[in-house]
């Protein structure tokens, strides 16, 4: 007996030491571990970090979808729904403002709209994308932006990049076949620093006025993917330019109805990027983002066509296609924030007031938005913007609506939206004059009889 309790005694312990070395053995190897590699973003990491390469790799594919809503996708919707005569130069100013925005951003809207500087306007800091430090060669260490921190800066800017693209190429629907492509250059270049980077900045910079994430904003408004920054701001921008254009000498109705379909249906893809990356995490508020972009687009689409078998007794390709393209606009503030309900709820709306604006009100006004600009996309935003308030889930998004007792979210949405319609009213209104007074505006009355495709590039689609 007292051999068999000594024998239990040496194994007891024998078990504590070799417990004892494995405990250490485990502490020394997370120590050098943590020394081998550099530690992962996010928190309060930020430097000399290396990215999440589940959240790296849905960036780098929501930067393609949104990439694709203007090139193919924008182009061919509005291709389509002008007269033959001027396909060319509408595709081309596509083309162009992917260029040209491109170019800007890099140099300077980058570090405006989203670095730190003022509530109002960001710094100068990352002009020329100057600083954007990374050791790709020792195991892809990185510093990222502070506003996504789990991904590399320069992923981070090709996301935002897209939507800098997007905005401006928007307005062209807006002063379609009779706008002069010099003058469209000089504004778009012009709108793009002195409208979109100061509104980006407010919403989404890291002390914007705006920015719902800053204790000390103004207003903390909800825009999860760019209601007001995007699609306000361009249906605003152009109301002005269809305004300080005039109307067109002669319409005529959307010359091809598949290029309109093709170009939607690439536009209903590319906004799963454009919404459910701007949760810029592979994350469940991602999947929310997808599910309920999905929901509100069908919703709108189906209620536009309803609205207008109704109104009109035939249902059409470009009006269905008008009808998603309304709801996504609607959805892309909201979908961060609100669940399948609220996009029923804001898809129905879109529908409707969206109808209207490319009808009713176009008629009562009477302007010559010509491919429906303002009554899409700023009406649309505006749905979407206000909706928000009103159907913002705490548990999917963060902050209640005023269905969930928070009324005060209402109002900053409607600070928001009013803020940004005047602003980018008063600051378009005023390059237009600069750019109609250095290079002029429209084209000639022959110019515009003949096509702007001949007129202006030499070409034409046979």
């Amino acid at each position: 007996m007292e051999l068999g309790k000594y024998t239990r005694q040496r194994l007891v312990t024998l078990m504590m030491v070799l417990l004892g070395v494995a405990l250490l053995y485990l502490a020394l190897g997370d120590i050098a571990f943590a020394d081998d590699g550099p530690p992962a973003c996010g928190g309060k990491i930020l430097e000399k970090c290396t990215p999440n390469s589940g959240d790296t790799a849905w960036m780098l594919t929501s930067v393609a979808l949104v990439l694709m809503m203007t090139i193919p996708g924008l182009g061919l919707f509005y291709g389509g729904m002008v007269r033959k005569k001027n396909v060319g130069d509408t595709i081309m100013t596509s083309f162009a403002v992917t260029c040209l925005i491109t170019i800007l951003f890099a140099v300077l809207t980058y570090s405006l709209a989203f670095r730190a500087g003022t509530p109002f306007i960001g710094g100068l800091d990352r002009m020329f994308l100057k600083d954007i430090l990374s050791d790709i060669g020792k195991g892809g260490i990185g510093n990222p932006n502070p506003l996504a921190a789990t991904i590399p800066e320069s992923v981070y800017i090709c996301f935002q990049m897209t939507f800098a693209i997007i905005t401006p190429a928007l307005i062209a629907g807006a002063f379609a076949e009779r706008m002069k492509f010099s003058a469209m250059l000089w504004f778009i270049g012009l709108w793009a620093i002195f409208v979109y980077a100061p509104i980006a900045h407010w919403v989404w910079g890291p002390d914007g006025i705006f920015n719902s994430g800053n204790d000390a904003a103004w207003a903390k408004v909800l825009d999860f993917a760019g209601g007001t920054v995007v699609h306000i701001n361009a249906g605003v921008a152009g109301l002005m330019c269809a305004i300080m254009l005039g109307k067109r000498t002669d319409t005529g109705p959307a010359h091809n109805m598949v290029l309109t379909f093709i170009g939607a249906s690439l536009l209903w893809v590319g906004w799963f990027g454009f919404n459910a990356g701007s949760a810029v995490t592979a994350g469940m508020q991602a999947g929310m983002a997808m599910l309920v972009t999905q929901i509100a687009t069908a919703v709108a689409a189906f209620t536009w066509m309803l609205v207008e078998w109704a109104l009109k007794g035939k249902p059409t390709v470009v009006g269905i296609c008008s009808g998603a393209v309304a709801g996504l606009v609607a959805i892309t503030p909201a979908s961060g924030f609100v669940g399948p309900v609220g996009a029923f709820a804001i898809g129905v709306a879109a529908g409707v007031v969206c109808y209207w604006g490319c009808t009713g009100l176009k008629r009562l006004f009477s302007y010559d938005d010509a491919l429906d600009c303002f009554g899409v996309h700023a009406l649309g935003g505006i749905v979407g913007a206000l909706l928000t308030g009103v159907f913002a889930v705490e548990q999917y998004g963060g902050t209640a609506g005023a269905l969930e007792g928070n009324v005060a979210q209402f109002f900053n949405q409607c600070i928001g939206v009013a803020t940004v319609f005047i602003y980018d009213a008063v600051v378009s209104l005023i390059i237009l004059f600069v750019v109609k007074m250095f290079v002029g505006l429209r084209v000639s009355e022959d110019t515009e009889r003949e096509g702007l495709d001949l007129a202006l590039h030499g070409e034409v689609v046979q």
